[in-house]
């Protein structure tokens, strides 16, 4: 007889193929990621669906869909296994509990944090710190990430996400694009090509909203990075909404210049967020406090300059 306890832990094998069909959609696709046999797999899933006793898959002449309940454990176990392969790296790299994985926004991590991360290695040499950069969509606990500053509302389910601080756009342009496109009221400017954020394609509208001013139909050039969009309005390509403070170099060598002079708050603010599971890990802790005291010090300065 298999007790209460037993049913309830499942083998890690049994596990690890049940998330990898969930994911991939196939047990063939499975076993060719778990460098098992298909039939090895089907085997796995007919066990930890008699040990819960319920149908995590329906089978049908399309292949398999899983159940409501095989979506929501799906989902569960994908996080615990993540969680599990990041303990057993840490442990094995022989500095447990002092590697943090951050994910971070491109423009936002080399133009903001990077300057400023020597400060945390100086402060905290017992942490080593894996950067990568991602943009849109991010499952943090499946993607193995301990933390990561992100954009976007306050409500983040399944997150500890700690408010870093506000983002202020303004429309932005090189000196020669005005000079032959003049902007002297939004009107102007709905005449013009307008650049688009794709992680923020209400930005524009909400901008000439706060002009009590119709927005324009929202089409035009799309791009995934600050960077990359400030290139194009240096190039000459059009005007795009930008934070400043991730452009401060190319404001201060005149190649980019406000085309109307009305900074809007955005809708969406910078977070660091981390799962509830690894919230409290010491590196994560750690950046957290040094993060939250570094934006405090920068909106001193910034609010003096001002």
């Amino acid at each position: 007889m298999i007790t209460m306890q037993r049913r309830l832990l499942p083998a890690t094998k049994a596990l690890a193929a049940f998330e990898a069909v969930a994911r991939l959609g196939s047990f063939s696709a499975a076993a060719q990621e778990l460098s098992l046999t298909q039939s090895a797999v089907s085997k796995q899933m007919a066990v930890l669906e008699g040990q819960l006793g319920i149908a995590l898959f329906e089978r049908n002449g399309r292949g398999i869909v899983p159940t409501k309940e095989g979506v929501a454990y799906a989902d569960a176990v994908a996080q615990a296994l993540s969680i599990i392969r990041a303990a057993s790296l840490r442990a094995m790299s022989g500095k447990a509990g002092q590697i943090l994985n951050l994910a971070m926004l491109p423009t936002f991590g080399t133009r903001w944090l990077m300057p400023r991360i020597p400060s945390f290695i100086v402060q905290h040499p017992e942490v080593t710190l894996n950067f990568a950069t991602r943009i849109g969509h991010l499952d943090i606990a499946t993607d193995d990430f301990d933390a990561a500053i992100q954009i976007g509302t306050p409500e983040w389910p399944g997150m500890e996400a700690t408010f870093l601080m506000h983002e202020t756009v303004a429309p932005m342009a090189s000196p020669a694009f005005l000079r032959e496109h003049p902007v002297a009221t939004p009107e102007d400017l709905m005449r013009l090509p307008l650049l688009h954020m794709g992680s923020r394609p209400e930005a524009w509208e909400h901008w000439f909203g706060t002009l009590g001013a119709p927005a324009p139909a929202m089409h035009g050039m799309r791009f995934e990075q600050f960077s990359t969009v400030a290139q194009a309005c240096i190039a000459g390509v059009g005007i795009a909404l930008l934070p400043q403070f991730l452009i401060t170099a190319e404001i201060e060598s005149r190649q980019l210049v406000v085309a109307y002079d009305h900074p809007v708050r955005s809708p969406r603010s910078y977070y660091l967020l981390s799962p509830h599971a690894r919230a409290e890990l010491p590196p994560v802790v750690a950046f957290r406090d040094w993060l939250t005291a570094e934006i405090a010090l920068w909106t001193r300065e910034m609010d003096t300059s001002a």
